[in-house]
């Protein structure tokens, strides 16, 4: 079967550039994802708007590698590190890697964008220059910028008693050249006002973009003075503030001052269009004290991450409507959710199964007058108001109400502050977490008075309390009563909240005892196969870069242990190397869900059949090592085939899996099967 695709879609993506090292370059292979996910706004078998939608992530994604990574390694250049990273690579030359890259990737996105911006003309859906439009849309696009947008404007001109204005992160920006009496040019600033105003102009059923109506309208806004021409141009900073928490003693207003620092970092990228004059982009490289090699010159339109609000919505160019299933939870009339869950575990596939269920839970808890206590972590929330209200109704209630909020979760740090001051009013227990160490962990323990005991109600997740993602990401939920965990949980919460020392019986907890309970694992794995048994690992995660885990795999690999390991995102480890990691395969699966699930799943547990866990931690250092992650075993026979079955529906994938190579490189697999619509078929409702 020949699969149709778009002229330009690359078959392969390229990782690394060290072809000696057992290791790949992290940078390299996060790089490699993004073009998979670009790869995705070239397939012709996606809808029109769907694709503008993958052009938009891969903008958005670069535009935080750029905030965080390269800033990264800045950082290391500037302080003279000299150590090589795992790949053999010195930072400088891994810049150096990065930059060839990410110049032919911005350009490669834009290009992808123009191109569905054509197509989606052809279906009616225009993105216009000022210069396109008629006589009276164009009168009525004057009264709409004079009345709507000039006000919020303000014009910065450079000179000795105006300094060089500060450019804030990733803002849009006209760089205009003026003119006043014959004088020589001069240099003014004018923020494109995105966030306090849409991106996207509409008029007469077009839309525009606004730095082009703001350009097209300069001579208004400069009275008196000649408009020569206006530039766009873009500026990305470093955000990757170190919070000194051995210094703090308020770690929340700590947090908010290094937010308000943080929009003062470094920057990192100068993105302009490719018609500005090369004295105006040296006089803005040498403003920004950038090298010129981390000036970008681009097509346009610049920040393609905005296409992701593109006021648009087409049910013909988009993915199907989903409906997804609702789990009856509460059973009979009598009964309710902590009933069902008396009876037996409960394993939800989102967004295949809605997170409804997992929301019921804690509002059922919150409502139930025989709950006497409810402990939840919180990383990322969203702005989803149900879980914040079912907690406070909980602690308006009377109940205990313990709420570990992670203030340090990047980017998400406003909200969590928000949420930590309204619990706290509420007269909910707030913890910030430990110290030195990000709390990643999903889960959530209720205690409920039953007769004479109390008996504990614990949900583990793989992704956040977040309603809004657990639409849009893959995840797994465990309802448990079972008691272990539950005790197990509790324990955890009273380490996080008193530092209390911990024991723990059935779950693998980071970062005590994940990574030896990891490596005990794939080490019976090995034992079995070096007596000859059948032996196995089946790992699904979002990114492998940790050193000792992957020597851990190769371990396995060479005792002969048979290794599938699913991971969407970056991976260092370098598969099917003869002698070294010749029984691991690495896929990775792309579709219209971000998989997010984490399951880990070994041939032999210490019963009869195998072991499976879920939980919230990549193979990452940082998860491992610097994060508070919990991974907690699935007992039940029935949801342990479940979740081999997902594995196996997930490797027979063909329309969004690719493969990593022994050269460091990815291949897209041939053929439509969807492992994506297999489940949505199976759980919920596809529109027609």
């Amino acid at each position: 079967m020949t699969v149709k695709r778009s002229a330009d879609a690359p078959p392969v993506t390229h990782t690394t550039g060290a072809t000696d090292s057992p290791f790949l370059n992290r940078e390299l292979s996060w790089l490699a994802f993004n073009e998979r996910v670009l790869a995705e706004s070239r397939d012709v078998r996606n809808p029109l708007l769907e694709r503008l939608k993958y052009a938009a992530i891969c903008g958005s994604n670069l535009d935080e590698f750029f905030m965080v990574r390269v800033a990264g390694i800045h950082r290391q250049i500037a302080a003279g590190v000299s150590i090589k990273s795992p790949d053999g690579l010195l930072p400088r030359e891994s810049l150096s890697l990065v930059r060839e890259r990410t110049h032919r990737m911005l350009r490669e996105i834009e290009r992808s964008a123009r191109v569905v911006l054509r197509d989606l003309r052809e279906e009616g859906v225009r993105l216009l220059r000022v210069s396109e439009l008629g006589k009276r849309a164009r009168a009525a696009l004057r009264e709409h910028y004079l009345t709507q947008i000039q006000p919020v404007l303000t014009p910065l001109v450079v000179d000795p008693s105006h300094p060089f204005p500060y450019i804030s992160n990733l803002s849009l920006n006209l760089a205009v050249l003026l003119r006043d009496d014959g004088d020589d040019p001069e240099f003014a600033r004018v923020k494109v006002p995105v966030g306090v105003l849409p991106r996207f102009v509409e008029v007469a059923g077009s839309h525009l973009l606004l730095e082009d109506v703001i350009a097209a309208h300069l001579p208004d806004l400069f009275r008196g003075r000649e408009v020569l021409a206006s530039y766009v141009f873009r500026v990305t900073r470093n955000t990757d503030y170190e919070w000194d928490e051995d210094e703090a003693e308020d770690l929340l207003a700590t947090i908010e001052d290094g937010l308000r620092r943080r929009r003062f970092g470094s920057a990192v990228r100068l993105e302009v269009t490719g018609d500005m004059p090369r004295t105006l982009m040296m006089f803005l490289r040498e403003r920004l004290r950038l090298d010129a090699e981390d000036v970008f010159e681009l097509e346009g339109p610049l920040g393609t991450a905005d296409l992701m609000s593109f006021p648009v919505r087409r049910a013909d160019l988009s993915y199907p409507a989903y409906t997804p299933h609702v789990p009856d939870l509460d059973g009979d009339e009598d009964d309710s959710i902590f009933s069902t869950l008396s009876a037996g575990d409960v394993l939800l596939h989102h967004p295949y199964d809605s997170f409804a269920a997992v929301l019921a839970f804690v509002e059922a808890a919150s409502q139930d007058p025989d709950v006497l206590a409810i402990k939840q972590t919180l990383y990322r929330t969203g702005d989803d108001p149900r879980l914040l209200t079912a907690l406070r109704t909980a602690a308006e209630n009377g109940k205990q109400v313990v709420a570990l909020i992670e203030l340090k979760a990047r980017f998400d740090e406003q909200r969590n502050i928000s949420w930590a001051r309204q619990l706290e009013r509420a007269g909910a227990h707030v913890v910030y977490g430990v110290s030195g160490l990000k709390t990643h962990a999903k889960v959530t323990l209720v205690v409920r008075r039953e007769g004479q005991t109390l008996r504990r109600y614990v949900h583990v997740g793989t992704g956040n309390y977040n309603p809004k993602t657990a639409r849009l990401y893959t995840d797994l939920s465990l309802l448990t009563a079972d008691k272990d965990i539950g005790e197990d949980i509790s324990e955890l919460f009273n380490h996080l909240t008193g530092y209390a020392e911990a024991t723990y019986h059935t779950l693998l907890v980071a970062p005590d005892t994940a990574r030896t309970g990891l490596e005990r694992l794939l080490e019976r794995e090995s034992a079995m196969a070096r007596r000859g048994k059948p032996a196995w690992a089946r790992i699904k995660i979002n990114q492998l870069t940790d050193p000792g885990m992957i020597e851990a795999l190769y371990r396995a690999s060479q005792a002969g242990v048979r290794i599938e390991l699913m991971i969407r995102g970056v991976c260092c480890l370098r598969p099917g190397v003869p002698g070294l990691s010749e029984n691991i395969r690495v896929r990775s699966l792309l579709g219209r869900y971000l998989e997010h699930a984490r399951v880990y799943a070994f041939a032999h547990g210490a019963g009869e059949g195998p072991q499976v866990y879920i939980g919230s931690a990549d193979w990452m250092s940082r998860n491992l090592d610097r994060r508070v992650e919990v991974l907690a075993p699935v007992c039940h026979q029935q949801y342990q085939q479940a979740l081999l079955s997902l594995l196996d529906a997930e490797w027979a994938d063909q329309l969004g899996s690719w493969e990593l190579g022994p050269d460091g490189v990815y291949r897209k697999l041939p053929g439509d099967h969807s492992a994506q619509s297999s489940f949505m078929q199976a759980h919920g409702t596809v529109a027609e």
